[in-house]
Parts: structure tokens; C-alpha cells; sequence
């Protein structure tokens, strides 16, 4: 791997994680999984194009990017651990 790519690996590792976050959430909310599909592909193409052209401008911000990165896949993950509560709690009942 590019030394100066190793930076972004966090959020690489962490990213595939919201996107199992997002899918598990779009599988709760009984949505269409070939539109969910859809949309995560499109999803990814666009993050592809932005990650393939703008690396070079984003290097001097990738601690910056990482950290906002990292958040937001917080905060998803809490919302998604938040949602779930009420349907684990009516199992125990």
C-alpha cells in the first residue's frame, strides 16, 4: 500500500462497517433491496470518482478527514445500535 494512502486505511476499515450498518438499517426499514443496491452502487461509484480525484488535494487534510470520517460513522452506528433497542426489548417480552 502507498505510504501516503496508509492514513486513509482507518476510514476504509471503518467505511465497510457503515455500509453493513446502512444495509442492516435499509433491511429493518423493509426497503427494496434491488433499489437499496442501486443506490449503494451509485453510492460507491460517486466516493470512487471523489477518492480517485481529489486524493491529492485531500492529503493535507486527512487528519481532518479522518476525524469526520470516523464521527459520522459513530453517530451512525449509535443511531443504528438506538433503533434496534425497541425491537430487541419486545423479543425479551
Amino acid at each position: 500500500m502507498d505510504p501516503e494512502l496508509r492514513h486513509f486505511f482507518p476510514l476504509l476499515f471503518f467505511g465497510n462497517i457503515e455500509n453493513l450498518i446502512l444495509a442492516a438499517q435499509g433491511v429493518d426499514a423493509h426497503v427494496d433491496p434491488l433499489g437499496l443496491a442501486i443506490l449503494s452502487l451509485i453510492a460507491v461509484l460517486c466516493w470512487l470518482l471523489i477518492g480517485t480525484f481529489g486524493t491529492k488535494f485531500a492529503m493535507k487534510y486527512a487528519r481532518a478527514i479522518n476525524f469526520i470520517g470516523g464521527f459520522a460513522i459513530f453517530v451512525l452506528g449509535v443511531q443504528a445500535i438506538l433503533a434496534s433497542i425497541p425491537g430487541m426489548l419486545a423479543f425479551f417480552h
